[in-house]
């Protein structure tokens, strides 16, 4: 089901039905500052899963999640002072940041060796949902063999699985860079939306 919303001023009772489906252990499309995204509740194992199993991922493939600021991301990852104020310069913004994960991390969301992608974007209703829901929220990209759809109908076509779509029109097609910054020097894992010259 497609529900229409307000991309600059999201109306708060769409957001709301939003969030009831996913504290139902639903799975959602949304837009963010990049390209549309699937996801869920962090909290919803099940949820987690059928995004593994609606995307046809590998079971070893990492999947991110949103923030809605950086308020909250002591509790997901460990971040010393450069790593800090990398984030606070490039965030909300076209980025997922590579951290060492805490314990507070699902244990289906952790990469191999225990860090966890997360992203702060720029994205009026993301955030909005994020903030409504409570909790961090799964993001994987809205993409079919390899290449994002940026139609909310196309995604609604190639995911007849999902529980809602919020469309707030066309997305981009180039998504998030995404940068591991668990060591000493950062690393550019793929280059997308944010500009890495700055780095």
């Amino acid at each position: 089901m497609r529900l229409e919303i307000n991309p600059e001023h999201p109306e708060p009772r769409k957001i709301q039905r939003a969030v009831e489906a996913l504290r139902d252990g639903g799975v959602i499309a949304y837009p963010t500052d990049t390209v549309y995204g699937i996801g869920c509740d962090i909290t919803q194992k099940r949820a987690v899963d059928r995004v593994y199993q609606i995307k046809r991922m590998k079971p070893d493939q990492p999947l991110a999640f949103l923030c809605p600021d950086m308020g909250d991301l002591s509790k997901y990852a460990t971040i010393d002072d450069r790593t800090y104020r990398l984030m606070r310069r490039l965030t909300p913004g076209p980025y997922c940041f590579i951290l060492e994960a805490s314990r507070e991390v699902p244990r289906i969301l952790q990469m191999k060796r225990k860090t966890v992608g997360i992203r702060i974007p720029h994205n009026e209703v993301a955030l909005a949902l994020v903030r409504a829901l409570g909790n961090p929220i799964v993001s994987s990209t809205a993409s079919k063999d390899g290449e994002a759809l940026n139609d909310p109908a196309d995604i609604d076509a190639a995911f007849p699985m999902l529980d809602l779509i919020l469309d707030a029109g066309y997305g981009g097609l180039t998504p998030s860079t995404v940068l591991d910054v668990t060591g000493p020097e950062i690393i550019v894992v793929r280059e997308g939306a944010g500009a890495v010259d700055t780095l």
